[in-house]
């Protein structure tokens, strides 16, 4: 089962699926001049997305199971083919877990 990865209560639910929450812990990592806190920060795990609406930012991916991480996401962005609400899906390269492609937008 794919789960959209959302901004919401906490890491775990009741639907099996991660939801991240907001308090600081946003999942990708935006690297513009007006993100006040931009980069990696130690301790984390980060996974690089490539291609479609979200290309060369980074998913926060510390603390999600190998099962989890082996799924992919669905990640809510306003950037993909349905605008507001749509998610764009990425799935780890097989040779490299560290890069994770576009699968194309859902919306």
């Amino acid at each position: 089962m794919r789960c959209p990865v959302a901004f919401g209560e906490g890491f775990g639910s009741s639907d099996g699926c991660v939801h991240v929450g907001a308090g600081g812990r946003a999942p990708v990592l935006r690297a513009g001049p007006d993100d006040p806190r931009p980069g990696q920060r130690p301790g984390r795990t980060y996974a690089e997305l490539a291609g479609g609406p979200l290309d060369s930012l980074l998913l926060d991916v510390t603390g999600w199971t190998p099962d989890e991480l082996a799924t992919g996401a669905a990640l809510m962005t306003e950037l993909g083919q349905f605008g507001a609400g749509g998610r764009a899906l990425y799935d780890p390269r097989p040779a490299d877990a560290g890069r994770w492609d576009w699968g194309g937008d859902i919306p």
